[in-house]
């Protein structure tokens, strides 16, 4: 079982900036991919960016040269670092990460979400 919490959500203008933060615990071998979605009021839920343990990032083309993924494996720690964020940002974020068990066996987890507002 892991618990996912999250962290950083917020009210901010356009052009400011976030951090978000989602800690992974309880009992695992090891964290595998982590990632961010969002969900926007009315619409699906939708990758954002996501780290692998060895560090490959993808991201979301609406969000290239804005948003940064990075993580901890140390801490089994991910962050998205969001600036310049518009309106359309505003969602309630997610974190989602895959948990490493013995004989291969994965199992993905969902952070309780954290809602970003962009709004002036």
């Amino acid at each position: 079982q892991v618990q996912l919490v999250e962290s950083g959500g917020g009210l901010v203008q356009p052009g400011g900036s976030l951090r978000l933060s989602c800690a992974a615990s309880g009992s695992f071998f090891s964290i595998g991919t982590m990632g961010w979605y969002r969900q926007a009021a009315g619409k699906q839920r939708e990758l954002v960016a996501a780290a692998t343990s060895g560090g490959t990032t993808n991201y979301a083309d609406s969000v290239k040269g804005r948003f940064t993924i990075s993580r901890d494996n140390a801490k089994n720690t991910v962050y998205l670092q969001m600036n310049s964020l518009k309106p359309e940002d505003t969602a309630v974020y997610y974190c989602n990460t895959y948990a490493e068990y013995a004989l291969g066996y994965r199992r993905a987890y969902w952070g309780q979400g954290t809602q970003v507002t962009v709004s002036s």
